[in-house]
């Protein structure tokens, strides 16, 4: 078996070399099977940051004990597979625990003990547990390539290679599932402006690309995105930690190894540094070490599910220094544990026996947070389950088959506390994270409180499940409300962006609208440009306030109109009434008292009723009216032309011939109007041109040449009614009504004349308004013209209502 061995890996890029000396393993016990270990004992550790750059000393310590307790829990799970009756019942399992001789600064180690860095034996060893990190799997092929490997915290995704790595497994997710939790958790909490920093290893390098790539996915722009290794030169390290310094962005990722995270805090505690939201990856976010950093306060992030391991404890705690001198790496433990010295060692304190392993605080007997070692027993379990499945049936187990790396596809188990285990095709198991917070503690104290829990398994939107946290707020532009609509500012990240009010007639009604929505037609929207709102319908209603002055105007008319067919008829029999035909002035009165009463029409809203009457009703009264007074007028013409001598003309214009003419020429307004309702009616009408923000309803005309004939009827019978009486206004007689019939036409045409372009540029319900005024005018024309001064004779000058008065040529004062 050819192994490389990690203690030849160099600087950043952790080269290898291939050692020839077979490395011995420094825990080890025989078995049918044996289970190979690998984990990261020993490696330079120091406080001072400038050990690092002025490395004047070199000292081999323990890594912290974390590791150690890492390589008696495999101890440990062997021991308890081996007591298990349900698995592989009959075999004894075996464990070669090695050092891989890692170090925390990548500088050439000068180890006590050499042999502790040598390449392991070639001792049939089934499959390994290990290695700790990415790295040495990745660039050092440790173990190789053939060879089942099973890691309890190797997260690169590049592992997940079957073609580079056939053999390699792991009990830890791939840090693509953790970069898309991080990325998702980053978008749930509203953090759009984020800056990243990484380890410039294998781990952080796949890791952070995993990280943007789906944060670009989510709409996160990133402001700066660094990377760090330990051994780099230390004004990389000031480079990295000023960047930090002058973000605008409040949210830092930190993809980095431990030994990484803690370089670069000590950096940014040299200097003040503003409140940061510390969002960190697995490796570090659980770190005991990292809670005496206040600026932490806060930090979130995915760390591997915390667990219980029964026994565990006892079975670390069941050390004396007569078994811890049985191993050199229990030796080397048990005195620097203590700061004493089993073996008497010149100028150290000689161990008394007094110490009691049980008053220890430190990562060693600290079971309070098993996340890693759990891993590690799951990662053992897999094996012996493997093992299991490959060698034994229901019955018996047997020893001398083959086993194969191939075996562990198919492993499929709950281990004693509870955890179950799969693999995918890839060799991952199903991403479980707990949701880590950094939270003061009473005594002001940090320390870590599981806030939620990330599980791929579960359907997408329900993968994360947090508790209430308090977050701060780290976007470049502030979230546009509704109304407005995002605009990228140019040269920058899409996260950084100008806030523009839609246009008018658009609306957006969600945050960060990318783009402003239409209303439809009959909408329009809100002040805030937030909601479309159903547009005000306008049009002359009854509680209108010109409506009302109208409609007073209109009541009085036709109060008028009343008033004098009263008086006309209580006075039916006098000269003045009956001088022009009584028949036609009380039928004209009634004409005018519907075209009072018709201008009603005009008021409220528009149906298809409504608009059909108002203008066939105004036609047609109108018609009537002037066909009235045009009667009178010819009247007035033929009885003059009567009193010539031989002129016998009244008999073909009697009161049958008057009353037919009246009727042929409104039947002639019918026959109009009718042809018009039945080509094409007027129908209530939305205009939606005329105003934007509202909506006006009106009655289309239908046919415009149908409206145009009604209203030109008029015109010509009105024209026609005004010529005649101008023609009859200087026949002599003391009450000659063709004068007064010439000022009411002249006030009607007047009024009509100038209706035409008032009615055309009149907006909206401005437009009726036009139209009934003109109605009145002309109503009010009428009646007061013709038929006030014959009842103010009536009322007022009774003197003058003879026969003999009508008759005289000559006017009098009263006239």
């Amino acid at each position: 078996m050819t192994v490389f061995s990690p203690a030849g890996c160099q600087a950043s890029t952790v080269g290898c070399r291939l050692w020839t000396e077979p490395q011995m393993p420094i825990l080890s016990m025989n078995g049918d099977f044996v289970i190979g270990g690998i984990f990261s004992i020993h490696s330079y550790m120091t406080s001072d940051i400038s050990f690092i750059y002025n490395h004047k000393e070199k000292e081999m310590k323990l890594l912290g004990y974390q590791q150690l307790r890492f390589a008696r829990a495999l101890e440990f799970i062997i021991h308890e597979i081996n007591n298990s009756t349900d698995l592989l019942p009959g075999i004894t399992l075996g464990y070669h625990i090695y050092d891989s001789c890692s170090f925390a600064n990548g500088l050439d180690p000068v180890f006590n003990n050499t042999e502790a860095c040598l390449k392991p034996a070639a001792a049939a060893v089934s499959a390994f547990v290990g290695e700790s990190s990415s790295t040495p799997i990745v660039s050092c092929c440790f173990p190789t390539l053939s060879e089942l490997q099973v890691s309890h915290s190797a997260t690169c995704a590049c592992l997940s290679d079957k073609r580079q790595f056939p053999a390699f497994y792991r009990t830890i997710p791939s840090d693509q599932h953790q970069a898309a939790a991080l990325a998702r958790m980053v978008k749930y909490f509203g953090w759009t402006w984020i800056g990243a920093v990484r380890s410039d290893t294998d781990y952080g390098n796949y890791g952070m690309a995993a990280f943007l790539k789906a944060a670009q996915e989510e709409g996160i722009c990133v402001e700066y995105s660094e990377a760090y290794y330990r051994t780099q030169p230390r004004r990389k390290l000031e480079r990295v930690a000023n960047v930090i310094r002058r973000s605008t962005a409040r949210v830092i990722v930190a993809f980095l190894a431990s030994s990484d995270m803690r370089f670069l805090l000590e950096e940014l505690a040299r200097q003040p540094l503003p409140p940061l939201q510390w969002i960190g990856s697995e490796a570090w976010i659980t770190h005991p070490e990292f809670l005496r950093f206040n600026m932490c306060a806060g930090a979130i992030g995915f760390g591997n599910p915390r667990s219980v391991i029964p026994g565990l404890r006892e079975f670390l705690l069941d050390l004396s220094p007569e078994r811890a001198l049985k191993s050199p790496l229990l030796t080397e433990f048990w005195e620097s544990a203590f700061s004493c010295t089993l073996k008497g060692r010149m100028g150290v304190q000689n161990c008394d026996g007094s110490e009691d392993i049980r008053t220890l605080q430190n990562p060693y007997t600290d079971t309070s947070q098993l996340r890693i070692t759990n891993l590690v027993y799951k990662a053992t379990y897999a094996i012996a389950h493997a093992i299991h499945a490959a060698i034994c049936n229901n019955v018996l187990c047997d020893k001398t088959i083959k086993f194969t790396p191939w075996q562990l596809k198919r492993v499929n188990f709950t281990t004693k506390n509870g955890y179950q285990l799969t693999f995918d095709s890839n060799g991952d198991p199903v991403a479980v994270y707990e949701l880590i917070n950094w939270q003061f503690k009473e005594n002001g104290a940090l320390d870590f409180v599981p806030v939620g829990y990330y599980d791929s398994s579960k359907p997408r939107g329900q993968e994360f499940l947090h508790t209430k946290i308090f977050v701060p707020v780290s976007v470049c532009s502030e979230s546009c409300p509704p109304g407005t609509r995002k605009a990228v500012q140019k040269g920058r990240p899409v996260c950084c962006y100008d806030c523009v009010p839609c246009a008018e007639g658009e609306i957006s009604n969600k945050t960060d609208s990318l783009d402003c929505l239409h209303c439809p037609p009959e909408f329009w929207p809100s002040t805030k440009q937030d909601s479309c709102l159903p547009k005000p319908v306008e049009f002359l209603s009854w509680d209108d306030t010109l409506a009302i002055i109208l409609t007073v105007f209109s009541i009085i008319g036709v109060f008028m109109t009343i008033c004098v067919i009263a008086v006309f008829f209580k006075h039916r029999a006098s000269p003045i009434v009956r001088a022009n035909n009584s028949e036609l002035s009380f039928l004209l009165l009634f004409s005018l008292t519907l075209c009072f009463l018709c201008s009603l029409t005009f008021v409220g809203r528009p149906s298809e009723w409504s608009c059909m009457l108002r203008h066939t009703a105004f036609g047609i009264t109108f018609v009537l009216c002037i066909s009235c007074v045009l009667g009178k007028t010819v009247v007035v013409l033929m009885a003059f032309r009567a009193t010539l001598p031989g002129n016998n003309v009244m008999k073909w214009f009697g009161p049958p011939q008057q009353r037919l003419s009246v009727l042929v020429f409104t039947l002639i307004q019918v026959i109009i109007c009718v042809l018009w309702l039945k080509m094409s009616p007027p129908f209530p009408f939305k205009n939606l041109k005329l105003y934007k923000q509202k909506i006006i309803l009106e009655c289309d005309l239908g046919s415009s040449i149908g409206f145009w004939a009604v209203l030109g009827y008029i015109g010509f019978e009105a024209i026609l009614c005004f010529v005649l009486a101008f023609l009859a206004r200087k026949l002599p007689d003391n009450f000659n009504e063709a004068k007064f019939i010439t000022f009411s036409m002249l006030i009607f045409c007047a009024v009509w004349i100038t209706f035409i372009p008032a009615y055309v540029s009149s907006p909206g319900k401005f437009t009726v308004a036009v139209e009934i005024f003109a109605i009145l005018a002309s109503s009010f024309g009428l009646i007061i013209c013709i038929f006030a001064p014959k009842c103010f004779i009536i009322v007022f000058r009774p003197e003058q209502n003879t026969k003999k008065y009508l008759m005289c040529k000559i006017p009098t004062k009263a006239l």
